[in-house]
């Protein structure tokens, strides 16, 4: 038996998915992490919409595949990350598209790799504003809505690098370790709201807000890696390869799941044992 949730939030049995009737966004959806974890919602149900940045071709490509693998349409929405307008905006626009918008995951990020000694202000302002503030805009839409309706659920991506500190990526580590305040303060102020309206019952899903923490995956942006450099990296890791984008998307569909209602405001490290 599975639970699916009414326009209300309430928790009712039925349907052939886990997410069967939930609209979820995923910014960075249309490549790497995102594109896996854009599927894995789609195959427990989940009505998907991808945001990009720039890559209007890649975009097409992920739509195209994403059609004709599951034979419904996926909406693509393209803006930028760090821009606090274009967040706002592409909340709207899913909403608008699809009717609601239940889960919202927070995966786009850049790295722009320096000592702190030549870092520029621009390279410091340029990843925060994306990995971070991004993640706070966007939260911020979506979370006006799921409130609104009594029920939702924010995943937000990070990085072993927020745990563990990396020489040449100060910007990055701060950055994805401030996904961690962000998503305790988030996910109490989401109760708080929830209960001060009187939709926080026993019989919601509630609103959820939780981090996960990928390691070192095999994505196409490891795929130029020396292989000497490689063997480095896989050397720090306790499993001893890469990890595999589906293996993020699993954490992510369980976490928006209706049966993880009482998990909130975790992290969840997904790093082959790199952090423990």
């Amino acid at each position: 038996m599975t639970v699916t949730e009414t326009t209300s939030g309430t928790a009712e049995a039925g349907g052939a998915g886990k997410l069967d009737g939930r609209v979820a966004f995923v910014t960075g959806g249309t490549r790497g992490i995102g594109a896996a974890i854009c599927r894995s919602l789609a195959g427990q149900g989940a009505s998907v919409a991808a945001g990009y940045s720039s890559n209007t071709a890649k975009a097409e490509e992920f739509q195209s595949d994403y059609e004709r693998d599951f034979g419904v349409p996926v909406s693509v929405h393209q803006g930028n990350i760090g821009s606090s307008a274009d967040c706002r905006r592409t909340v709207a626009e899913v909403i608008d598209e699809h009717g609601r918008l239940d889960i919202l995951v927070n995966n786009a990020g850049i790295t722009i790799d320096k000592t702190v000694a030549r870092m520029t202000d621009e390279d410091w302002h340029k990843v925060l504003d994306v990995n971070l503030s991004g993640a706070f805009f966007m939260s911020q839409a979506a979370l006006a809505h799921m409130v609104e309706r009594g029920s939702g659920r924010i995943i937000n991506v990070s990085s072993v690098i927020g745990e563990t500190g990396n020489i040449g990526q100060a910007n990055y580590a701060a950055s994805k370790s401030g996904l961690f305040g962000l998503t305790k303060t988030m996910a109490k102020e989401a109760l708080y709201s929830l209960k001060k309206s009187g939709r926080l019952t026993d019989d919601t899903i509630g609103i959820t807000v939780n981090t996960v923490t990928p390691g070192f995956i095999a994505t196409e942006m490891m795929e130029s890696i020396p292989e000497k450099v490689m063997d480095k990296i896989t050397a720090q890791i306790p499993l001893a390869r890469l990890g595999r984008p589906e293996e993020i998307a699993r954490v992510v569909h369980f976490l928006a799941a209706d049966a993880s209602s009482y998990i909130t405001g975790q992290v969840w490290g997904v790093n082959g044992g790199m952090d423990m």
